[in-house]
């Protein structure tokens, strides 16, 4: 003891410390020897068990490598994985073994490491990819990486790396809306970014905004090949190419798709397929000859074009099912024409309200129209309206009144700021054309106020220009016009008559305010004559047509349109400088001048 050896001789102590002494020499000497043993042992074990676990996977490693061979990146990552499962095999003998504490990893969970997340899986996939993207966000396009909780903590590993859009339709080709990737957060600039350098990069576009940071990865880049298709309207296409310096540059190849075809046989013929394979696929009463004859039809009236056909082939299909249903409520095995109209009449009658309100309010007396008799400076114009999906024409009365003052005309519209541009530029081509004809060798004596009556909302375009000009030539002759016709067409500054759109809707809706008050055989409309082709009317108005109870007069200068309307001729110049007397343009030359000599009589008082 401690005791002991204290009461010990001196001599005695100094011999046991120094035997101690070498003794604990000599016992370090051991022990580094032993550890020294211990590192070999280790190692020779260590080499052992590559050694076995080499002769085990070497094989196994090659056949995939001869599996993938050509492809150096598949060759680099399974040498990788050789590397580590010798480097891990010791590990594979404890898998069966349980954790000391049940919220520590299994000894298994080290095998996550060897698992492949297929990003993409093209098995049994024939020809190159294409992919419509219905949702393009950022996530979606390019990818994502996902997290999960763990110990109240996000984590994540390369098997939550999920694909986007553009990894699926890599080398092949992916359809989006155009609209909908601009409306998306960064998935318009992620779109570009990875177009421009031709590589994936899954990244999470908000992490440099967060308040705080979870554990994440950093995928290596992949190659991308891919051709981008963008659908859109033609405005928006117009927008991106003039704001977006990139757009030009990524997206090269434009194509316009018309909304309507050539009405040739082989067009109808094909059409005539479409009805058949909608009730193929749908399980559709199949249609009879007339009743293809009535669909085929009605496709030419929405192209708004006797020799063209509609491609808006959804609502042609909307048609279909709907005319397939009314001949199912007659009990008949085929869709016949009757059942296409009945569909169609009722589909506008879904819609039609405010068309019938306008009616309802001419007809009671609240919007002042006339369809007999005569009346000065005042002619029944034709607008067009639409609500939703559904247009229609509604009739407008145009007065124009003429009185002594400072030469010009007043477009009362434009002046209270209800005047488009396209309107303001239809009046002063109309300025432009009485300059012309009357006002070559004198100043164009005339002042004159222009106005829609009872319109309330923006006036725009030019259509009713020639109905402007007939009102105010009225207005300055003293010729009454007549309020049986209304009329429609722009006109140019020699006099023209000009084709305009919405000529069947505009047709129809000044003659159904005629038949409800009753056809008198004198009522019809005035049309530019280059709108004849574009007639696709409904088959009442044709039946009346036919009868003489409606006429519809194609015009092609303001002189056909002034002999319809006031009864007289129009008049053409003569040889002597002179119109004809007693015609309109006489009359219009008369009046000027009189204009010219009361202002001379005003100025000389």
């Amino acid at each position: 003891s401690a005791e002991e050896f204290a009461g010990l001789p001196g001599e005695t102590r100094k011999e046991l410390e120094g035997r101690g002494a070498a003794l604990g020499e000599q016992l370090e000497a051991v022990l580094r020897q032993l550890r020294q043993l211990e590192r070999e042992a280790g190692q020779a074990h260590a080499k052992l068990v590559e050694d076995v676990a080499a002769a085990t996977i070497q094989h196994l490693i090659q056949d995939e490598r001869d599996r993938f061979a050509g492809l150096p990146a598949v060759d680099r990552y399974l040498g990788e994985v050789q590397k580590d499962l010798m480097a891990h095999a010791e590990e594979f003998r404890r898998l069966d073994e349980k954790p000391a504490l049940p919220f520590l990893p299994a000894p298994g969970a080290f095998l996550d490491r060897y698992r492949v997340n297929v990003l993409v899986d093209r098995a049994g996939a024939q020809g190159a990819p294409v992919v419509l993207e219905a949702n393009p966000t950022h996530r979606n396009l390019l990818g994502r990486i996902e997290h999960r909780v763990h110990l109240g903590t996000l984590v994540t590993d390369f098997t939550l790396i999920k694909a986007g859009a553009l990894h699926r339709a890599n080398g092949g080709f992916l359809i989006l809306e155009a609209i909908d990737v601009l409306r998306n957060l960064f998935a318009w600039e992620a779109l570009k970014k990875a177009l421009k350098s031709r590589a994936l990069r899954i990244e999470e576009p908000l992490q440099e905004l967060s308040a705080f940071s979870a554990g994440t990865l950093a995928p290596e880049p992949i190659p991308l090949s891919v051709k981008v298709v963008l659908i859109g309207s033609p405005h928006l296409y117009y927008l991106l190419y003039a704001l977006d310096e990139d757009f030009g540059e990524l997206f090269k190849v434009k194509v316009d798709f018309d909304d309507s075809l050539p009405r040739t046989g082989e067009y109808e013929e094909l059409y005539a397929r479409f009805v058949g394979a909608a009730c193929a696929e749908e399980g559709l009463p199949a249609f009879s000859r007339e009743g293809v004859a009535k669909f085929i039809e009605h496709a030419s009236r929405l192209a708004g074009d006797r020799g063209r056909l509609t491609s808006r082939m959804g609502d042609l299909l909307d048609v279909v099912r709907e005319s397939a249903f009314w001949a199912g409520e007659g009990g008949r095995s085929l869709v016949g024409a009757e059942d296409v109209g009945r569909a169609i009449s009722r589909k506008t009658h879904r819609a039609n309200l405010l068309e019938e309100r306008f009616g309802r309010l001419i007809l009671e007396g609240t919007h002042l129209i006339a369809t007999d008799g005569e009346a000065l400076g005042q002619v029944n114009g034709i607008a067009v309206l639409t609500a939703g999906d559904h247009a229609f024409g509604r009739p407008s009365r145009i007065t124009a009144r003429t009185f002594a003052g400072e030469p010009g005309v007043v477009d009362i519209e434009r002046e209270v700021k209800l005047g488009g541009p396209i309107h303001s530029k239809g009046i002063m081509i109309l300025t432009g054309f009485l300059a012309g004809r009357y006002a070559r060798e004198r100043p164009l004596a005339l002042s004159a106020s222009i106005t829609f009556e009872q319109q309330y909302e923006e006036v725009e375009g030019d259509s009713a220009s020639s109905a402007e000009c007939y009102a105010l030539l009225s207005s300055l002759t003293g010729i009454p016009l007549s309020q049986a016709l209304a009329v429609t067409g722009s006109m140019n500054q020699q006099g023209e008559i000009q084709a305009v759109g919405g000529i069947n809707e505009k047709i129809e809706g000044f003659f159904d305010i005629c038949r409800s008050r009753g056809l008198t055989g004198r009522q019809g409309v005035l049309i530019p004559e280059s709108n004849a082709r574009h007639l696709r009317l409904r088959e009442d108005v044709v039946e009346a047509v036919h009868t003489g109870r409606f006429h519809i007069h194609t015009v092609g200068t303001v002189d056909e349109g002034l002999a319809l309307l006031t009864g007289r001729e129009a008049g053409l110049r003569q040889p002597d400088g002179l119109f004809p007397e007693g015609s309109v343009n006489a009359a219009v030359e008369a009046a000027l001048q009189a204009n010219i000599a009361r202002l001379k009589e005003l100025r000389g008082k």
